[in-house]
Formats: structure tokens, sequence, C-alpha cells
């Protein structure tokens, strides 16, 4: 417990300097320093919410939220979560990750839930509303994607492959079809 006091004492030591957007500390949605733009190293405990960062963000045991992100996300002992309401470049590794508008980049979790991706993304479950390159997973649902690889794949529109057991595609060359289907408009 006394290991835990002195790092906290730490951190606020550390957000309390004059570099206040190069590193910010969240506790419940507590900001310290007091910022809506951190370009450097975010930490969150359990909630954190910040309008722009980039840099490197580490949620603890944390949902850490932004609405504009660039850069890596990581959380320290592999739980935790990421929020991105608007824009997202970069990396995010995650539980969930759950991203509202245009993302570029790998998306990397447990459950993935998008809205426009360009990249990758790779988790047990990808779920978009929204326009996908590449989903890799067991589930992956999306309304539009270039490529999907898992056991189930279903997208309205295909403009590339699914490869997996069941495969549902609107516009593949049949609307289900096991092991593969392809964008049924190139015949």
């Amino acid at each position: 417990m006394k290991r835990v006091k002195i790092l906290l004492g730490m951190l606020f030591l550390l957000s309390s300097m004059s570099f206040a957007t190069g590193f910010q500390f969240n506790v419940l949605d507590n900001q310290m320093p007091a910022s809506q733009d951190v370009s450097g190293l975010r930490l969150n405990l359990l909630y954190g919410k910040t309008a722009n960062v980039s840099g490197l963000d580490l949620p603890i045991l944390a949902l850490g939220e932004a609405d504009n992100f660039t850069g890596v996300q990581f959380p320290i002992l592999f739980i935790g979560a990421n929020k991105v309401n608007n824009s997202f470049k970069g990396v995010g590794f995650g539980l969930a990750n759950i991203h509202g508008g245009e993302s570029t980049g790998a998306i990397l979790g447990l459950v993935n839930m998008t809205h426009n991706v360009k990249g990758l993304q790779w988790a047990a479950a990808n779920i978009s509303d929204g326009r996908t390159t590449a989903d890799i997973g067991f589930v992956n649902i999306s309304k539009g994607t270039t490529f999907q690889l898992g056991v189930f794949n279903m997208t309205d529109d295909l403009t590339g492959v699914q490869i997996g057991l069941i495969n549902m595609a609107k516009t593949g060359f049949l609307p289900i079809f096991p092991f593969f289907n392809i964008d049924g408009r190139i015949f």
C-alpha cells in the first residue's frame, strides 16, 4: 500500500510540472493537469477522457476515452479499453476498442466495435457499422468490407473476398456460401 501511495504521489508531482500537455494522469475523469490536449503520455486509472491525444496512451484497469487520437494505445496488464469518438490514427490494443469515427491503422482486441476502418481489425469479434479494409476474427460483421477471415463473416457490400466457415454477403456471388465468398459483381 505504501508503494502505491508513493507511485501516485510521483504521478501527481509529474502532472503538476510545467510540461502540462506532455503528460497527463486521469483518475475517474479527474485530469492532472487539466487539459483537453495531450502530446506525449497519458495514463488513465479506471476512467479518463481527454479531447485530443497524440502519443502513448496507457490505461491501467481503465477505459481511456478521446475525441481524436494519434499514436499507440496499450493497456498496462492488458486489462483496459479504448474509446475514440471521432478520429483514430495509429495502433490500438485493448480488451475492447470502441471507435465511432474514422480509424486508420491497426485495432487489436477481444472485441472491436468500429465505424469506418482503413487498416486491420483483429479480435474475437469485429463489429462495424461502416466500411472496413480487413477483418480477422472468429466473428466479423460489417456494412462493407474488402477482406474478412473468420468462422462467421457477414457484410452487405463485399468488394473482395471472405474466407471462413460461413460467409454471408449481399453482393457475394452467392448470398451465403461456405469456406469462401467473393464479390459477385466481378462476373
